[in-house]
């Protein structure tokens, strides 16, 4: 038997499996992790990728808004928003002329304390920081339309700067591809109707034949969800990008500075060597979990490790995941479409009126009616959510791996097969069927 360690919210779940059972305990390959993120910061800001160095692009008189991510990301913009700001300081910006707009998508505005959390304490007593509010159609100024027929509409803030600078962090994202990057813009300070408008390419042009074959995590060349957010970026042709790139493990590997696209291009192209690990066979259980925090912060954010954990498991075999989720019905709109057991009925309301969480939940129930059974560690309190999402809840990892046992065994399955993947989320699973 071997000690399995797995993240839970801030702190951990342990489990006892036997290792002769245990097909990969996926990690990606081995990498080092920046020890001076402040450093790394600055030099990815005087060193870009495609573009020319900050100082040449920023004028003292300029306005700036910086757009950073919000909580249910990790990004470490606590660290690189301090460093990039000293910067802007340094070229002769003023704290007064910096606006950092949060850019929440769809999701709710922070509160003072996640504010602090995310850009840090100093950030938020010395710059004004705007909340995003997709849903305030006064705040938006009309960019331009895409090839996709997609009116792209955005924060006024961001439009009307002198300059606009994006930050995010590159990561595998279920139907974009990658997360970071034009993302940052769309969903991130765009209009509703956009956002949504944007994200319905997500399903498959044939009606009734689910989401589209080309909106998966890793893929961008044939991907209309990723595509139009292209697109819409290049219309605004935002003047500076600094994205972070984390290994599997959660820890900071790189950090990408320059031009919108090319810098995240190559966040993205590091991502997925660092990020993604090749398989020759899926197992029958696969044990995993989102990271921890903030990656578990709520369920909508929680199922990224469903659509990654299932790449590695047959169909029909067992998931189990570790997932605090203190904030699980945040929002609300996402647990009420995962509760529904109609999936048809499911695809055909998205297709008069898209939501993403709606399509979120649709795509993770369909991997969970994919499966055997989908056992779910997290907290009492969160109990009844999982049942009613057809997921079978356990307070502990062990006490999920015993009733993934007994499963087995009515089933007669002995010589089973474990996959672990402890940063789910994070970790890609490249299936290489001539293998198996």
């Amino acid at each position: 038997m071997k000690t399995y360690v797995l993240p839970y919210g801030k702190g951990n779940q342990t489990v006892d499996l036997p290792e002769d059972h245990v097909l990969y305990d996926l990690h990606g390959p081995g990498t080092n992790a920046i020890e001076d993120e402040e450093q790394a910061v600055r030099d990815a800001l005087r060193h870009p990728v495609g573009s020319r160095p900050l100082e040449d692009i920023i004028e003292p008189s300029d306005t700036v808004c910086i757009v950073v991510s919000d909580i249910t990301r990790l990004v470490h913009t606590d660290r690189m928003l301090p460093v990039l700001v000293q910067e802007l300081n340094r070229i002769g910006v003023h704290d007064d002329q910096i606006t950092v707009l949060v850019s929440q998508g769809t999701h709710r505005a922070h509160t003072a304390e996640e504010d602090e959390i995310v850009c840090g304490r100093d950030m938020v007593r010395r710059l004004r920081i705007v909340q995003h509010d997709c849903h305030d159609d006064r705040a938006m100024t009309y960019i331009g339309r895409t090839s996709f027929g997609n009116d792209v509409y955005i924060n006024s803030i961001a439009a009307k700067a002198d300059k606009l600078i994006l930050t995010g962090a590159v990561s595998f994202h279920p139907m974009a591809g990658f997360g970071g990057g034009r993302k940052a813009l769309l969903p991130g300070i765009a209009r509703f109707d956009t956002i949504m408008r944007n994200h319905a390419l997500a399903l498959s042009e044939v009606p009734g034949s689910g989401c589209h074959p080309g909106c998966h995590a890793g893929a961008l060349e044939g991907n209309p969800f990723h595509e139009d957010m292209r697109e819409a970026c290049a219309m605004v042709r935002p003047d500076f990008l600094i994205n972070t790139v984390f290994t599997p493990d959660g820890d900071l590997y790189e950090v990408v500075a320059g031009h919108w696209d090319a810098a995240w291009e190559k966040g993205c192209q590091d991502l997925l060597r660092i990020g993604s690990v090749p398989i020759t066979k899926l197992a029958d259980v696969t044990i995993a979990s989102a990271g921890g925090y903030p990656k578990d912060l709520n369920l909508y954010q929680s199922v990224k490790a469903h659509m990654n954990a299932v790449l590695a498991t047959r169909p029909g075999g067992i998931l189990i995941f570790t997932l605090e989720c203190p904030d699980i019905q945040e929002p609300a709109i996402f647990t009420d479409w995962f509760f529904r057991d109609d999936q048809r009925q499911c695809e055909q309301e998205l297709r008069q009126q898209f939501l993403m969480p709606g399509f979120v939940a649709f795509k993770a129930r369909c991997i969970i009616q994919s499966m055997k059974a989908v056992y779910v560690v997290t907290r009492k309190e969160n109990f009844d959510v999982i049942r009613r999402s057809g997921q079978i809840p356990a307070a502990t990892l062990e006490e999920a791996w015993q009733m993934a046992q007994s499963l087995l065994q009515e089933e007669g399955c002995r010589d089973f097969s474990i996959t672990v993947m402890s940063h789910a989320a994070a970790t890609l699973p490249l299936l290489r069927p001539e293998h198996v």
